[in-house]
Parts: C-alpha cells; sequence; structure tokens
C-alpha cells in the first residue's frame, strides 16, 4: 500500500483505485500518538501482571497473615470488581473523555495496590484487593478504548495485536516475577512493585492525550449504573460460590442470589429504556456486528478461562505434572496468542473480521476436541500442540472480534462498545470457570463412586467419597508420595476422565460461537462500493471515512 498525501493507493486483485485516506477518530502528532500507546500499555501490563503474580504468593501470603478458609476470596473481590465497573468505566469515559476516567481509574487502582501490600490481616486484604478491582475495570477497556480512537483501521488492527501481546508476556513472566519476589523480598512487594510504574503510566497518558472539550453537560445514568452493579455482583459472587459443585451451584440460597440478580437485571432493562441516556443503549444491540461479537465473545470467555484454570489442573491431577511444568504448558498457549494476534490483524483488512473469525473459532473448537481425547499415555508433544492451537484460535477470535464492535460504532459509543466487549468476555469467563468447575467436582465424585463400587481393591467407597470432596492428594506432591502407586492411578484416571468432561464442555462452547460467527455481516455485501478484487479493505475504509466526516466534534483542543 502507497501512501501520498492525503490519498492512499490501493492495490487490489484485477485494477488499481484511489481511495480516501482513513483519518483516526481523534488526530493528533505521531510522537504524542506514541507516548499514548505507551501510557496505556504500561497501565494494561500491571492490571495483566497483577492477575497472575498475586497467586504465585499466595502461600506466603497465608502463611503470614492466615485465613487460609477466605483464600479464595482474594481473588473472587478482584474478580467481581474489575467486572461489574467494565460497561460504568465506558460509558463515563463517553460522557467525561478517556484521560479524566483513565487518570481516575490508575489512581484507584494504585491505592488499593498500595492498601494491598499494607495489609494485616486476610480480611483487609480482600477488602483493598476489591478496591484495587474497581480501578483495575478502567485500564483493560478504556486502553483498548483509547487506541480505538487514535489509530485508524490499518493501523489498528496492528497495533491492538501488539496489546495482545502484553497479556501473553504477563502470563509468562507473572508467575516467574511474583515467586522471586516473594523469595528474595517480600510477598508485599508483589504489590508495591506496581506503584512507581502506575504513576508514571498516568503521568504519561495525562500529558500525551489531548482531547476535544465537550461543552454539552453530561447526563449520568445512575439508576441504570447501580442496578446494573448490583445485578452482576450478585450473580458472579453466585457463579463463583457455587461453582465447586452442581450441588452448590443449584442450592437453594444460591437461587434465590440467581432468582434476585435476574429480577434487578429486568428492572435494569426497564430503567435503560426510559432513561434519557442510558448506561447501556440497547439500540447498539440492533447493530448485527455488535450483538453478533458481544454474543461470541461471551462463548470466548467461557473457553479462553476454562482452558487457562483447568489445562494446569490437569498436568497435576492426571498426568502427574509439578507445579511448574503445570505452569509452563501455558506458555505455548500464551506464545501461539500472541502470534496468531499479529497475523489475524495483518489479514484482517485483506479478508475480513468475518472470515477471521470463522477461522479462529474453528481452530479453537478443534484444540478443544483434541484435549478431550487426549489420553495420559499419549506423548505429551501432542499435548503441547493442542495447546498451540487453542493459543491460535483464542488469538485470532478475541482480536477480530473487538476491532469488529470498535469499527461498528461512532466515537460517541466507542468506550461503552469497547467495554461491552471486555464485560461479555469476563463474564462468560466468570460463569465458564463456575460451570466447568461443577461438572468437574459432578464428574470426579461420580467417577471414583464407580471405581469403588465395582470392587477394587485399592480404593473403598469412604475413601472415594474423601477423595472426591479433598483431591488435594492428586495436587500436593507429599500426599501422593503417601498413596499406593495403585490408588494413586485410580484417581489420576478419574481425574482424567472427569476434566474430559470439561474440555467437551468448552468445545462445544466454542462450537455454538462458531456457528454465531457466521452471522456477522460479510464485507462483500457492500462490494457495490469497490470495483477490485480487493474490496474488504475499502469497503471498511469508506465506512471509517463516513463516520469520521458524521461524528467531528465541534470542539476546540486543550
Amino acid at each position: 500500500m502507497e501512501i501520498t498525501g492525503e490519498r492512499t493507493r490501493v492495490e487490489g486483485k484485477f485494477e488499481k483505485q484511489i481511495v480516501e485516506k482513513e483519518k483516526p477518530r481523534l488526530e493528533m502528532s505521531s510522537r504524542r500518538r506514541w507516548a499514548v500507546t505507551a501510557g496505556v500499555m504500561t497501565g494494561m501490563f500491571i492490571a495483566a501482571l497483577e492477575a497472575t503474580v498475586v497467586g504465585t504468593a499466595m502461600p506466603t501470603v497465608i502463611a503470614s497473615l492466615g485465613g487460609l478458609n477466605h483464600y479464595s476470596w482474594v481473588f473472587s473481590a478482584y474478580l467481581v470488581t474489575s467486572t461489574v465497573t467494565v460497561p460504568v468505566w465506558g460509558k463515563l469515559s463517553d460522557l467525561y473523555g478517556r484521560r479524566l476516567l483513565y487518570q481516575i481509574g490508575i489512581i484507584i487502582f494504585l491505592i488499593g495496590t498500595m492498601l494491598s501490600g499494607m495489609s494485616g490481616s486476610m480480611t483487609q486484604l480482600i477488602i483493598f484487593r476489591a478496591v484495587q478491582g474497581l480501578g483495575a475495570g478502567a485500564l483493560v477497556p478504556l486502553g483498548m478504548t483509547i487506541i480505538g480512537d487514535i489509530f485508524t483501521l490499518q493501523e489498528r488492527a496492528k497495533m491492538q495485536a501488539y496489546f495482545s501481546g502484553v497479556w501473553g508476556l504477563s502470563s509468562v513472566v507473572g508467575p516467574i516475577v511474583g515467586g522471586f519476589i516473594t523469595d528474595q523480598i517480600s510477598w508485599r512487594w508483589v504489590f508495591f512493585i506496581n506503584i512507581p510504574v502506575g504513576i508514571a503510566a498516568a503521568l504519561i497518558i495525562g500529558f500525551a492525550l489531548k482531547e476535544p472539550k465537550y461543552h454539552e453537560k453530561p447526563s449520568i445514568d445512575y439508576a441504570g449504573a447501580g442496578l446494573l452493579m448490583i445485578a452482576i455482583s450478585l450473580l458472579m459472587l453466585a457463579t463463583v460460590e457455587g461453582g465447586t459443585s452442581l450441588t452448590t451451584l443449584f442450592s437453594p440460597d444460591n437461587v434465590l442470589i440467581f432468582a434476585a440478580a435476574f429480577i434487578l437485571l429486568l428492572v435494569f432493562v426497564l430503567v435503560e429504556k426510559k432513561a434519557a441516556d442510558p448506561l447501556i443503549p440497547f439500540k447498539l444491540f440492533k447493530n448485527r456486528t455488535v450483538s453478533v461479537s458481544v454474543t461470541a465473545g461471551f462463548l470466548a470467555g467461557v473457553a479462553m478461562f476454562g482452558a487457562i484454570s483447568f489445562i494446569p489442573l490437569f498436568a497435576q491431577g492426571a498426568l502427574g505434572s509439578t507445579a511448574t511444568e503445570a505452569g509452563s504448558l501455558l506458555t505455548p498457549l500464551m506464545l501461539s496468542w500472541v502470534l496468531m494476534s499479529v497475523v489475524g490483524g495483518r489479514l484482517l483488512l485483506k479478508v475480513g473480521y468475518r472470515s477471521i473469525s470463522i477461522v479462529g473459532f474453528v481452530i479453537l473448537t478443534a484444540g478443544f476436541i483434541f484435549l478431550a481425547l487426549f489420553q495420559r499415555e499419549t506423548a505429551r508433544f501432542w499435548l503441547y500442540l493442542d495447546l498451540v492451537l487453542i493459543g491460535a484460535g483464542l488469538g485470532l477470535t478475541m482480536l477480530t472480534l473487538l476491532i469488529a464492535v470498535q469499527q461498528a460504532v461512532e466515537r460517541t459509543q466507542l468506550g461503552i462498545a469497547t467495554s461491552l466487549n471486555q464485560f461479555s468476555r469476563a463474564i462468560g469467563g466468570a460463569f465458564g470457570v463456575a460451570i466447568m468447575g461443577a461438572f468437574l467436582t459432578a464428574g470426579l465424585a461420580a467417577q471414583l463412586n464407580h471405581a469403588a463400587q465395582s470392587g477394587n481393591a485399592f480404593l473403598t467407597v469412604e475413601q472415594a467419597a474423601e477423595f472426591a470432596s479433598n483431591p488435594n492428594a492428586l495436587i500436593d506432591p507429599q500426599a501422593k508420595a503417601n498413596l499406593p502407586v495403585e490408588t494413586l492411578d485410580i484417581l489420576q484416571e478419574a481425574m482424567a476422565a472427569s476434566i474430559h468432561r470439561v474440555f467437551w464442555v468448552g468445545a462445544i462452547l466454542s462450537g455454538l460461537a462458531l456457528l454465531i460467527a457466521f452471522f456477522l455481516p460479510r464485507q462483500d455485501e457492500s462490494e457495490k462500493h469497490a470495483t477490485d478484487g480487493d474490496a474488504g479493505e475499502k469497503m471498511l475504509m469508506a465506512e471509517q471515512t463516513m463516520i469520521n466526516k458524521r461524528n467531528q466534534p465541534s470542539a476546540t483542543n486543550n
């Protein structure tokens, strides 16, 4: 592609045609753009890193603060608050601007980070992790929104791929950094290390990002925001706490919480329909690209979090790997994710987001099917290959669905649209892990009970019930060493069969996402706007140009 002045020459398959050069939604100098990019990437990196380093430090934290029975809440508190606030941050950024809201998000995140490192009890740590999550809810969606503002479609397709690399890098180095800091310094510095980095990110964004001033007084949908946050909090709490088994998930207390959450969601919908400026404009979902992308993103979130959560458990509990070996299994998945994000970004304008999404979900579904068929005696090479497939599928689909949503809306709705994409993925992940965890627990109990009742001399009914309720013997090296080899083999076989059910759930949901991806609009539906073979690129550029002309704000720069 040759760029000359304000025009772009597109090399088509059959002819050459001059089309108008696309402009970013928010124009600025090249130096400022790259400074903003550095600030956004830094903010996203500390948010992504925090999600991985804390897990490594938690055994030491428990030894220092106690509170083993509240262990899961250290993660749940962060997950809930960082998820429920995503659409609120997105909407507020549409009203008040990205810079202000991004800086506020970083400040809240850093306050929670500092207080977490100063915690004197497990209760304090849980509360401060919730505060940290409130700020983290802004960093990723608003970071992606800012990139959507300052780069053209062609540039954004490449840039978003590099941002996927931030997540991959954090997933690989996070456990290593967390372990080193915990062993060599103190678990408290797992939190403190983020403070200077976060301050630098906030300052860079403050100085480099200049936005137009809008003189209209924004209207904030307080009722809608409150209802949505309470409803989603209840849903996630019921899901996280009930995900230990099917019995717990559908217990009377949990069903009541689910019912209350759904009632609040219905009230939220009614309130939004009457709101002058709703938190989530439901007219967005009339746009087929948005509705299909958000739905497919929800299912992709189930697959992503399911893979990250249960593959290490499969390695330790079924294959007998060490914790280090199990953690390293995610490395090929993440590296493949990053690589295919870059490849997908470069192919996006040539083949269109619909085709890339379909190919990505085909690969993702195949990866889960192969995992579900993987046997304990199969060579580890094939397991690594499966993980490469899953990473490739996630890399192609996550990037493409995000750009499809951003490309389908006006700048005034870019914040909430991007946030909905991230929100649906996070909610899908929470529900996916809970449902898969419940299937795992139920399957393990059934497998062990069947083995015990079949007259196996190495496993009694009482032992089967004990191992089903507390399968730590499959993970704890000392506990495994104390078990007879025959008993350990029975337990590992039961764990393998149970996790296979989880992987089949992932395969089915990925396949469903594949079917949904076929409903994404075809780029060639508007091929009449272009006359050469590269219709996808020109159509997208033409659509973006129309959006830019329609949405130039009558504003002055800061």
